[in-house]
């Protein structure tokens, strides 16, 4: 389960964030599971905090307050997930590169805050499609990504400029009777 997926920039402000609170308690034990991020305020000073413990380092988990943040930096930003303790960490890290990679094909390779906040829009969508309410939905980049994007304009045919009549389709018959011909001849 994830617990947040935190874009911050360079000077500690918050580009975008999402915490997630559990769908349903555990019928067992109801009070087994505290979301520790209930206010802004505490939201606010996780990430601070997180941003300042990962913002010299090299690294790309870190475990801090019982989550695990697991963090990628880009140029001018540095994308986290936050998951329980005993989260699985390959998990996460397959959560943060595939949400990542697919930001990354969404603004053509172009990863850095100016581009994301343009297009806002494709990376809370390419969210949406990696995670929901915490739970992982995906993690492959070329999934997500085809799932978001836009389709060009002018990338499909217009039918209505088609004309089919009797030579076109006789042209089209001939065409294929003489490549099927020179297929069998050679072999």
């Amino acid at each position: 389960m994830v617990t947040a997926v935190i874009l911050i920039d360079n000077d500690s402000n918050r580009v975008l964030s999402k915490f997630y609170q559990p769908a349903h308690p555990d019928p067992k034990n109801p009070n087994a599971f505290k979301h520790p991020f209930q206010t802004l305020k505490e939201q606010r000073a996780f990430e601070a905090a997180i941003w300042e413990k990962t913002r010299r380092q090299n690294g790309d988990i870190l475990l801090y307050e019982n989550q695990l943040v697991l963090y990628k930096q880009s140029i001018d930003l540095t994308f986290y997930i936050v998951g329980p303790a005993g989260e699985n960490e390959l998990m996460l890290q397959g959560v943060l590169t595939g949400f990542y990679d697919a930001v990354a094909m969404l603004l053509r390779h172009q990863v850095e805050k100016r581009s994301i906040l343009e297009n806002l829009d494709l990376v809370v969508l390419a969210l949406d499609e990696t995670i929901d309410n915490g739970i992982v939905l995906e993690t492959d980049p070329v999934a997500i990504a085809s799932r978001v994007s836009r389709p060009k304009p002018d990338a499909g045919v217009n039918l209505a400029d088609i004309q089919l009549n009797e030579q076109s389709i006789m042209q089209a018959f001939t065409t294929v009777r003489d490549k099927i011909g020179q297929r069998i001849l050679q072999g």
